[in-house]
């Protein structure tokens, strides 16, 4: 059988030297200048799920000018400055083979780690494997969590799934933490709360930002923009110790900026060995998603199941 995926350089937001790798149904481009990054992620010719942000979008750390860019990243967690916003404006190293991409940069100078995502299209539908990989270069033991993060298209929200229901008569217990931040304000209307999902959405007017974290043990996460659906599905670990109070699923917005964020369990790193975060990625079209939580839950539950949700 004949493989239907390509892949070739193309220049893209203001990058030489991307690859794009495509089914004839969807299409991703990473940057190799830059990165790594996975910088667009949509149908053919149609736009781009992710967010692509200007240079003007930087922050001033000790170790350098770190960028956003947009697109998608990996890091390491817990979050602290400088360490977390090592700059990644050099060119990356790549491999290509029939059906993927690897992109590896060097070590990070100033951390010792080295980051690498492999990039996996699936010849007939929209799903994409990102295989994580961060890897002690140092000569000492790290503790850390890969972290997984992806800056959306304005003008959607995020949805979280909740635990599902189970009546107070038959379950003590509760069902799961939510981290937030100092910040965090959960009277912001860009914010719904309600019975199955909790939801954020952009907002170019409200600057301030906002975010939560929680523990996702359904797995999933997503982005509605118009009638396209962006689903992330994750690993969820029981038992395992989590970043941030417990939590493999984190969002983030402040204006037009809105990021969408998996993570993996914390764990020590010895010298010479690696730690991997696997996240698939799905897109869909025509999502008629309403305004409630039954009319979003009604439009969800075929989809879930098709990617065994």
């Amino acid at each position: 059988m004949v493989s239907n995926i390509t892949i070739e350089k193309v220049d893209y937001f203001n990058q030489p030297d991307c690859l794009k790798i495509s089914n004839g149904k969807i299409e991703l481009i990473a940057t190799t200048n830059i990165g790594p990054r996975v910088i667009c992620y949509r149908f053919l010719n149609k736009e781009n799920i992710l967010g692509e942000l200007t240079a003007d979008n930087k922050l001033e750390t000790e170790f350098g000018v770190w960028h956003a860019w947009g697109g998608h990243r990996l890091w390491h967690a817990p979050e602290i400055n400088p360490r977390s916003y090592v700059p990644d404006d050099l060119p990356v190293g790549y491999e290509i083979a029939a059906e993927s991409i690897k992109i590896t940069p060097k070590v990070e100078l100033h951390t010792g780690i080295q980051k690498e995502i492999l990039i996996e299209i699936d010849p007939l539908s929209t799903k994409v494997i990102l295989t994580h990989t961060l890897t002690n270069r140092n000569v000492w033991s790290v503790k850390l969590a890969p972290w997984a993060l992806t800056i959306m298209n304005a003008g959607g929200e995020t949805i979280i799934p909740n635990e599902p229901f189970i009546s107070h008569d038959d379950y003590l217990l509760p069902a799961r933490p939510m981290a937030v931040w100092h910040f965090t304000n959960m009277s912001d209307p860009r914010w719904t709360f309600g019975e199955k999902f909790i939801r954020l959405k952009t907002d170019e007017k409200l600057e301030e930002p906002q975010k939560i974290g929680v523990s996702d043990r359904q797995g999933w996460a997503g982005y509605l923009k118009q009638d396209v659906l962006f689903i992330k599905k994750f690993p969820y670990v029981e038992g395992a110790e989590y970043p941030d109070y417990g939590c493999n699923c984190e969002t983030y917005t402040a204006g037009n900026f809105m990021e969408l964020e998996s993570l993996g369990p914390l764990s020590i790193i010895e010298p010479g060995c690696s730690v991997v975060h696997v996240e698939e990625w799905y897109l869909f079209e025509n999502v008629n998603a309403g305004s409630s939580d039954d009319e979003l839950a009604s439009a969800l539950d075929p989809i879930l199941k098709t990617i065994d949700l």
